[in-house]
């Protein structure tokens, strides 16, 4: 893999604390082609109270030999590293893992504008089947079939996706131009009004 290279993550959670507060309980890095570079079970630091295996697919025996979460965390912030990231929701991952990642280096499939329905998010298993025209999350989830999804959807909308994060990139840099000129333009006429006693 090049330091270029795309991969694609996507994380299951399990519940802690009362069960409403989400935690990982699995961690899932593809390559660009679909191969799976990660794969674990991870053991949450704190207690799990909700296994929500109906869509986490996550058992109680799956995280009796799973990795600790600082193990886990290190090896995907070194997969991550400079590298463009893929996935769905990838905001609920990385708080997960308690990490970041640039934002220029981040492709969301929740987030780009053609997938968008009107102007809300639309879930992973709708633009997989409208889009790639295949099912995912009939059942319980598979981060696997997940992240190839997020990562297909990518693929087939790159050279659209990587023009508009470059025309983005260029407006924000224009714009940051243009308030720099009227700051310095508005400094010198204020500069030039004063007047000494």
């Amino acid at each position: 893999m090049t330091i270029q290279d795309a991969v694609a993550m996507d994380c299951e959670m399990v519940g802690v604390g009362q069960g409403n507060k989400s935690a990982l309980g699995r961690v899932t890095l593809v390559n660009k082609w679909g191969n799976v570079i990660y794969d674990e079970f991870v053991r949450p630091i704190e207690r799990v109270v909700d296994f929500r295996t109906k869509i986490s697919g996550i058992r109680p025996r799956d995280l009796r030999k799973a990795k600790d979460f600082w193990a886990a965390q290190k090896k995907v912030a070194e997969l991550i590293n400079g590298r463009i990231l893929v996935g769905h929701a990838l905001s609920n991952d990385l708080k997960a893992l308690l990490l970041s990642h640039p934002r220029k280096d981040i492709r969301d499939t929740s987030e780009y504008q053609p997938f968008l329905k009107s102007s809300s998010r639309r879930a992973l298993r709708h633009l997989a089947a409208k889009h790639l025209g295949v099912n995912i999350q009939t059942g319980e989830h598979c981060p696997i079939e997940d992240a190839r999804a997020a990562m297909l959807l990518y693929q087939r909308n790159k050279k659209e996706w990587e023009k508009s994060i470059k025309d983005q990139f260029r407006l924000k840099q224009k714009q940051r131009k243009s308030k720099q000129k009227k700051k310095l333009k508005n400094e010198h006429t204020s500069n030039g009004n004063h007047v000494e006693i």
